[in-house]
C-alpha cells in the first residue's frame, strides 16, 4: 500500500514557473515508476511525465522542453518543475506510481494515486 500526496500547485501567469512535489509513504519500495498526470475540467486524465527508479524519464510532447521530472529516492519524493507555463497547462495534477519497472503513459497501468494539486495558468 502506497500513499501519495501532491503539493506545490497554485495560480501563475503565462510564462511563469511552478514546482510540484509528490511525497510517497508506505510500501514505496515497489514504486519503480512514478508519473505525473493531469486532468483539466471536463477532460480525461492525460500523461505528463514519468521517471523510473534509475532516473530514466519520458515526457508528453505537449510539455517536452518545458517540464522536468526528477526523484529523490532517499526522500521518497518526486518533483515536476514546470517552466514557460501556458493556459492550456491548467489542470489538476496527479502523482501516480506503478509497481512495474517499465515506464507507461496510460493511467490505467498505475497502481496508486494522490488526490491532486490544482495548477492554474491565467492572466
Amino acid at each position: 500500500q502506497v500513499q501519495l500526496v501532491e503539493s506545490g500547485g497554485g495560480l501563475v501567469h503565462p510564462g511563469g514557473s511552478l514546482r510540484l512535489s509528490c511525497a510517497a509513504s508506505g510500501r514505496t519500495f515497489n514504486s519503480y515508476v512514478m508519473g505525473w498526470f493531469r486532468q483539466a475540467l471536463g477532460k480525461v486524465r492525460e500523461f505528463v511525465a514519468a521517471i523510473n527508479w534509475s532516473g530514466a524519464t519520458y515526457y508528453a510532447d505537449s510539455v517536452k522542453g518545458r517540464f522536468t521530472i526528477s526523484r529523490d529516492n532517499v526522500k521518497n519524493t518526486v518533483y515536476l518543475q514546470m517552466n514557460s507555463l501556458k493556459p492550456e497547462d491548467t489542470a489538476v495534477y496527479y502523482c501516480g506510481s506503478r509497481d512495474g519497472g517499465a515506464i507507461r503513459t496510460v493511467s490505467n497501468l498505475y497502481d496508486y494515486w494522490g488526490q491532486g494539486t490544482q495548477v492554474t495558468v491565467s492572466s
